[in-house]
């Protein structure tokens, strides 16, 4: 399948899938999300995959949503399609690459944060490069975790560590990733992607059946109460958009300032 946002390459029983935005530092718009969803939801069916390495391209992994096309008035939802569509093309990504029995790997080689944050931690193994740097920046815009990152996040680093990153927005190093357990292993920059593979490589030359059950089991405690967190997400979120506090988050964003909130 040809995608406009992502690149999908398969070789010996690794998909690697290249969000292909480097202009924009890998960040995502709506069909960029719907893009990797179905990729996501495709793999799981593909009985020749053996394991998913999710990279960005050029010097970043992720930014995030697209601010400058949502600002530019970039439709918000698909033309067609019901609400419960909608849901899954976006908000439901995290749940669906969760879903899929294969393995998957974050190579995070730059920038990840906002949704590029939420996609490192749908993956079940996260590497990341020396230049590699984290937020939870939901805040910094007035808006609230969401692609089901107020769920996962408290889960893998604890929840005081969570709250703290997501109430403040703060941005935090390869260095302090590994220690706090956001990631498994930061190597050099030029190490990342041989890394990723060789540790793709011997997953993949494993036993499938016994990995993939091995996947689920890990899940099975947390794939419906995730999907239930993201529709929620995407509720508060709605409130959150209606403020006057969001509006000023994107316009300082794109004026290249600090927000100025006022609560309303």
């Amino acid at each position: 399948m040809t995608y406009a946002s992502i690149k999908v390459e398969r070789k010996d029983g690794i998909v690697l899938l290249t969000i292909n935005r480097p202009d924009k530092l890998n960040a995502l718009t709506w069909d960029c999300w719907q893009e990797i969803s179905q990729a996501a939801a495709q793999l799981g069916e593909d009985d020749e995959a053996r394991v998913l390495v999710i990279t960005g391209s050029g010097r970043g992994f992720c930014s995030g949503t697209d601010l400058a096309a949502v600002a530019a008035g970039a439709r918000e939802a698909p033309a067609e399609g019901s609400r419960s569509e909608r849901l899954r093309s976006r908000y439901l990504t995290a749940t669906t690459i969760i879903a899929c029995p294969k393995p998957s790997i974050a190579a995070i080689n730059g920038v990840a944060v906002g949704g590029g944050l939420a996609l490192c931690l749908a993956c079940d193994i996260r590497i990341a490069s020396q230049e590699a740097y984290f937020s939870a920046l939901w805040s910094r815009r007035a808006l609230v975790p969401d692609f089901g990152a107020s769920y996962l996040l408290p889960r893998i680093v604890g929840m005081g560590k969570a709250l703290e990153l997501m109430y403040t927005g703060q941005t935090i190093d390869a260095r302090e990733a590994l220690a706090i357990g956001l990631v498994n292993q930061v190597v050099a920059p030029e190490e990342l992607m041989p890394t990723a593979m060789a540790l793709a490589e011997r997953i993949a030359k494993g036993p499938a059946i016994a990995i993939e059950l091995t996947k689920r089991l890990a899940y099975r405690g947390w794939r419906q109460e995730l999907e239930c967190q993201t529709e929620y997400e995407e509720y508060v979120q709605r409130l959150c958009i209606e403020s006057e506090d969001v509006q000023e988050g994107i316009r300082s964003f794109l004026e290249k300032r600090e927000p100025i909130f006022k609560g309303r």
